[in-house]
């Protein structure tokens, strides 16, 4: 948008668009998109409340500049200076959290900046621009009617009230507070806010405080002289330090800061005409039919050229940017389009040590570029760097993609764009609002496809992009990107952008056709920044209690092998399946082996385990040493490796999409997979410390998807249980053995929690005699009686495998898909593992889904009751905490209610959340 100097001709628009979306939200119906049931109330309200705003402006006084200023966060400067700040206010509702994004999207498809500032309120922000603009001369209107803005009126400045069609002069302001404008910090200061929380002084109302401060001038003056003060209760209540100090905290947060440090200048705010086809576009896309039909009328708009042609990616149209001239040129066709696909380059695969070599941007297909920022010479023998290809200076690259992608108004787009954010987060630059191509093809698609680039590139468009080694080569001649000549990487950065954006506006508006709109708002989408920030935060380990655990177990490693070479009568190699064979199968002819396809023998865990069982002490010991050695290379080992030289921590990285029912998945390194049913498994977690003056919080969901069966399949007995807090496993074992509950055998309760379990899971009668040790006929049995016990179970298995089959997916309570393609296929065990899936997936993905809610909202719960906790690690149904030692136990409170009360408001269930919650120095001893 043009730059337009502001002087006394310009009339400068200034929306709190904070306060229209609330009013929007309370003062209409809940509406809800009619493809996929998403809100969109507060959406439509606010645009219908902007579009006759912008006519009305145009017909009486056309505004030179124009912008919507909105809140970025519930947490400011304020809280700072006094932790109690609106925390009287009640949470935002669940349905209004993921319209916040699609509003700001609004304003620019109307052509306006949509301006917001970490830190700082909508109402700083409109009072510097109000402020810079009176200075210069211009006429002023703030639209909105909160009373906090009204410190703001003068001469040249006034308020709109839309609402009530009024203008708030210094009349209106003196009628409200019974003084002039530049008195209203005083009169607030003294009579506080209970809405927001600002203490005041006690007993002394607006009237009261006009009177004081009509005679002393101002708190200070006041306060200074309040011994003068006639009326006994006045006068004590104003000498007290406790309200002297009250009054003084209340003036700094009622005084609006008119120096906040706004990204954008305001002679950028020039205000234009919106373009129809990104309006129209956006209204189709809410499903706001009304409004899209005012809009056509108002600017004579055929719906027909919004509809974007489908073009052949086109590799020679990309662009290698080597200026900054260049790039802000870029940045500025960003703003233009309101969204910009974003991919980074680095020298490695690991965010959190990787180094930001260049990045693309892509506007529209066939409109990308790459900028090379840190690219150096391939020449091995150029060690002075004479070769090193021409580009921008890094600093100031860095500078511009900083504006560009913290822009509040421009949407930025990745794919797997947590990658990039980490990368980026090392140069402070801290992308929103995003969308992630990846995460809505996993909203879309999950179970259906693999949610990488290249399939989702051939899948939709039919185009392979190039692949990553064609560039960077393979094995021993393989070079990191910063070595790629810079035709070929731009060649291969732009592509991922483009496609990047390809695949935006193809599937988001598929999530409305599949009904998971909420979910990717409201879950995925926002769970991004947060699984961002733990994988910055990393988690410290022991180096010496891994390496005492690597000694250990190769010290019993080395025993192991002498024990295996007595009973195997040779020595061999046990970590040779081949050799193992040999040994079992050949020389010692053990029964009960079994042959692979290829005709060779088993020598997997189960195989081994049959034999173990039928007293073979062999098979134990080639076990024993197994468990040892994964141990040992996968954990103390790897481990040791994974600490990051900078940090000295260790970084997992969490993938969204590694489990098709929304389970996080963690890698390099894996911390999900540290056994710790076993002794040695448990001491791994001994190795997980926290900093010196920190503790550790462990906090588990107790049997999580238990409840939550009971709660889907609605099973009384089971709900009862929990509700009374009972042990469920013993129940059960009563239930189905008729024995009591006291003095159960051990024994029995184990086999009753197998089946518990084992029946999310679809266990079979197999499975479950292997489990317990006990014949198949008897498993059966065991099941059958079971299921005459909980009939609700087998209603509710018999349920979903009939579901998946009429509809070829299942779905957890927060909508969140799993598609099945082999529900109805003729490939026997391929159908009766979907069947599985299809009883299992609504449990544990409603499970993933809670601990992600919860996930969300911890970081905000924690910095709003003015703790320093930060989340570090999501394990299974367990959340790990990093906490100073001083905060252990309010932090443990906030933890423990936010997790607990996760599902709601969307899903009241009707069995309790329980959180296991412990703190202590180590990850294991937090158990």
């Amino acid at each position: 948008m043009p730059s337009i100097q502001v002087n006394k001709d310009s009339h400068v628009c200034l929306v709190d668009a904070s306060a229209y979306i609330f009013r929007a939200y309370h003062a209409l119906p809940p509406l809800t998109r009619k493809s996929d049931g998403a809100p969109v109330g507060a959406v439509s309200g606010f645009c219908n409340m902007l579009f006759k705003l912008l006519e009305d402006l145009k017909a009486a006084n056309p505004p030179t500049h124009f912008a919507c200023i909105f809140d970025k966060s519930s947490i400011t400067f304020r809280n700072d200076l006094y932790p109690e700040y609106k925390a009287n206010r009640s949470e935002t509702p669940e349905d209004l959290v993921p319209q916040f994004p699609l509003v700001r999207r609004a304003a620019k498809a109307f052509a306006t900046h949509a301006i917001e500032l970490e830190g700082y309120e909508a109402d700083d922000i409109i009072a510097t621009y109000a402020k810079t603009a009176e200075q210069q001369g211009a006429k002023v209107t703030i639209i909105g009617s909160d009373k906090d803005l009204m410190q703001l009126v003068s001469n040249k400045v006034t308020m709109l009230d839309t609402m009530k069609n009024r203008d708030i002069g210094i009349e209106q302001v003196i009628e409200k507070f019974g003084v002039e404008p530049d008195k209203v910090i005083e009169i607030q200061a003294l009579a506080g806010d209970s809405t927001d929380n600002i203490p005041g002084a006690p007993g002394i109302g607006i009237k009261t405080a006009a009177e004081l401060i009509t005679t002393y001038g101002s708190v200070e003056h006041l306060l200074d002289r309040a011994g003068e003060i006639k009326q006994n209760k006045r006068r004590e209540t104003l000498l007290s330090e406790e309200v002297i100090e009250k009054v003084k905290v209340s003036k700094l947060l009622v005084t609006l800061k008119t120096d906040t440090p706004v990204d954008t200048p305001l002679e950028n705010l020039a205000f234009s005409d919106p373009d129809p086809k990104e309006l129209i576009s956006f209204f189709e896309e809410m499903g706001f039919n009304t409004i899209t039909r005012r809009v056509r009328e108002a600017y004579a708009q055929d719906s027909s050229q919004v509809v974007q042609s489908v073009q052949k990616v086109d590799r020679s149209a990309y662009e290698t940017v080597t200026t900054l001239e260049e790039l802000q040129a870029w940045a500025d066709k960003a703003r233009q389009h309101n969204v910009v696909a974003i991919d980074t380059e680095t020298d490695s695969l690991n965010a959190t040590s990787a180094k930001l070599v260049g990045f693309s941007l892509c506007v529209a297909p066939n409109e990308a570029c790459y900028v090379p920022i840190d690219h150096v010479s391939s020449d091995k023998d150029d060690v002075f760097g004479l070769s090193r290809p021409i580009q921008i200076a890094k600093e100031d690259a860095v500078a511009v993609l900083k504006s560009l992608l913290e822009d509040p108004a421009v949407l930025k787009v990745g794919h797997n764009i947590k990658y990039d954010s980490v990368v980026l987060s090392s140069e402070n630059i801290f992308p929103t609002p995003i969308d992630d191509t990846m995460l809505l093809s996993f909203a879309v698609n999950a179970g259906k496809l693999k949610h990488g680039l290249d399939v989702l590139s051939e899948t939709y468009f039919e185009h392979k992009p190039i692949a990553y080694k064609e560039v960077c080569g393979t094995g021993k001649s393989e070079i990191s990107f910063d070595k790629v000549e810079l035709e070929k990487a731009t060649e291969y950065a732009a592509e991922d952008a483009d496609i990047t954006f390809r695949l935006w506006k193809l599937l988001k508006p598929k999530l409305a056709e599949e009904n998971t709109s909420t979910l990717y708002e409201t879950i995925e989408r926002p769970l991004v920044s947060i699984i961002c920030a733990m994988e910055c935060a990393g988690v410290k380990v022991s180096q010496e209690t891994l390496r005492d655990l690597s000694t250990d177990f190769l010290q019993r490693m080395k025993v192991l092998e002498q024990e295996a070479y007595e009973q195997a009568g040779d020595q061999f190699n046990l970590g040779s399946p081949q050799q193992i064979a040999e040994i079992l199968f050949e020389r010692l002819n053990m029964k009960g082996g079994t042959k692979t396809k290829s005709g060779k023998w088993s020598t997997g865990a189960n195989t081994l385990e049959e034999l173990a069982a039928d007293g073979e002490k062999l098979p134990q010991t080639i076990l024993d040493w197994r468990s040892l050695s994964k141990l040992r290379s996968t954990y103390t080992e790897a481990l040791l490796e994974a600490i990051n030289p900078k940090t000295k921590r260790v970084h997992t990285s969490f993938s969204m999409v590694g489990a098709q029912t929304g389970r996080l998945a963690s890698s390099d390194p894996n911390l999900q997979n540290i056994p710790i049913r076993t002794t040695d498994g448990r001491k791994i977690r001994e190795a997980f410390i926290a900093e010196p003056g920190n503790v550790l919080i462990a906090a588990d969901y107790s049997q999580i998807e238990l409840r939550l069966l009971a709660h889907i399949a609605e099973i009384d007995s089971l709900r009862n249980a929990f509700k009374n807090d009972l042990d469920i496993h013993a129940m059960t074992a009563s239930e189905m053995f008729g024995v009591p509950i006291e003095g159960m055998d051990p024994m029995i309760r184990r086999q009753a929690k197998a089946i518990n379990f084992g029946i999310i899971y679809g266990i079979s009668g197999f499975g479950l005699a292997r489990q317990l040790g006990i014949p198949r006929s008897e498993a059966l049995e065991y099941i059958r009686t079971y299921n005459e016990k909980f009939p609700g179970i087998k209603s509710y298995m018999d349920e979903m495998k009939s579901f998946a089959q009429s509809n070829g997916f299942v779905q957890t309570i927060f909508g969140r898909k799993l598609h099945l393609r082999d529900i109805n296929t003729k490939n026997q065990a391929a159908r009766a593992f979907a069947e599985r899936q299809a009883i299992n997936a609504p449990i544990q993905g409603a499970a993933a889904d809670i601990i992600k809610r919860a996930m969300i909202r911890l970081p905000e719960a924690l910095q709003r009751a003015n703790l320093k906790t930060k989340m570090l690690l999501q394990v299974h149904d367990e959340l790990v905490f990093e906490a100073p030692e001083d905060e252990t136990e309010p932090a443990m409170i906030v933890i423990k209610k936010i997790m607990e009360n996760a599902s709601e408001p969307r899903q009241k269930l009707t069995v309790p959340l329980v959180v296991d919650i412990k703190a202590a120095s180590t990850w294991g001893q937090a158990h």
